[in-house]
């Protein structure tokens, strides 16, 4: 099975295991509407205490959330859902446009590779048999000429085991490229599907009067697992890139006759092992991307602020009113001892 046959049967894994947040929606109905009903005489009897009316819309807000807790899958899940997937399909077909030029890039480099290595009579016999037996030919059998025919029989074979070792070393370096992805898609596929089963518990417990930070909490988290496919394509999109760049660039110079091409492949496989450790950088970067609480943290800094100049204002002004009624008694004072 191929690793895109992987990521397609963890999607629709997550599409199957789908449906079992309904069932956790049946519990989640009844914490929801235990925790609505002492929110709700929490906040009525608060409000009669303090002789203030009673605020209805804030009571509204369990009655919302118990809305989504019933329809869960539908409302939330595919609402998000909905939102993100052009972002997924966007990133994805980057990355299908890329690995395209770079494999067509990749194909054309190995054909001027053998075509630059037959054009060297010193290196030509070691990739073309029809080169080979020539030289064979041309040499007698006399002792040196012996020499020279094990010589090259020695040379070709290490030139085939080298080209063989290059060959494995960068099969397994894609193997690891690809694995490093494959567990990321996985942890991700794992992690929706927890949050999207246990979301409703999650509504439900965001109900209760101190627990309110547990709804913005699991959309914070789910937004950013969600995005770590977007994510993970456009870091492959860049590698990709910067592979399709190397490749133009040696092409150009293959391209040139006294030119001697370089088969270590050095770049590639730098490139890489940047690739497998990178991929395992993804989580952080999309915990960059989308962040609860922010705004409230800016909104309450702001308060503080606008709190404090209200309180210099009034300390100014009353200082500033107690300095103005200090004169006039003064000035009364002054009048009745004159009189």
């Amino acid at each position: 099975m191929e690793f895109n046959n992987l990521h397609e049967l963890l999607r629709g894994l997550y599409d199957e295991m789908l449906p079992m947040s309904a069932t956790m929606a049946t519990v989640a109905k009844g914490v929801a509407g235990l925790g609505a009903l002492f929110y709700v005489a929490l906040k009525v009897w608060q409000a009669l205490s303090r002789a203030e009316p009673i605020d209805v819309f804030p009571l509204l807000r369990p009655f919302a959330i118990g809305i989504c807790i019933m329809f869960f899958p539908t409302i939330v899940l595919g609402t998000i859902n909905a939102v993100l997937s052009p972002v997924v399909q966007g990133t994805h077909s980057m990355l299908d446009d890329q690995v395209l030029d770079l494999n067509k890039l990749q194909e054309q480099k190995d054909l001027l590779e053998k075509e630059a290595t037959l054009r060297n009579p010193e290196t030509a016999y070691l990739v073309n048999n029809e080169e080979f037996d020539k030289k064979l030919e041309e040499l007698g059998w006399a002792p040196n000429d012996l020499v020279t025919m094990a010589g090259m029989y020695m040379d070709r074979t290490a030139y085939n085991m080298e080209q063989a070792t290059k060959k494995w070393l960068r099969e397994l370096l894609e193997i690891l490229f690809q694995a490093a992805a494959l567990v990321v898609d996985t942890i991700r596929t794992f992690f929706l599907i927890v949050l999207s089963i246990l979301g409703p518990i999650a509504f439900a417990i965001s109900v209760w009067d101190g627990f309110q930070s547990t709804l913005s909490q699991w959309l914070t988290r789910y937004i950013s697992v969600y995005l770590w496919l977007p994510v993970a394509d456009m870091f492959s999109a860049m590698l990709a890139k910067i592979q399709s760049l190397i490749l133009e660039r040696d092409i150009e110079m293959l391209n040139d006759p006294t030119f001697i091409p370089d088969t270590s492949n050095t770049v590639y496989v730098i490139f890489m092992i940047i690739g497998i450790v990178g991929y395992f950088t993804i989580p952080t970067v999309t915990g960059w991307i989308i962040q609860a609480g922010g705004a409230g943290n800016f909104t309450r800094n702001v308060s503080q602020m606008a709190m404090r100049s209200g309180n210099v204002a009034a300390a100014g002004a009353g200082a500033a009113i107690g300095e103005v009624g200090g004169q006039l008694m003064g000035n009364n004072q002054g009048g009745q001892k004159t009189k």
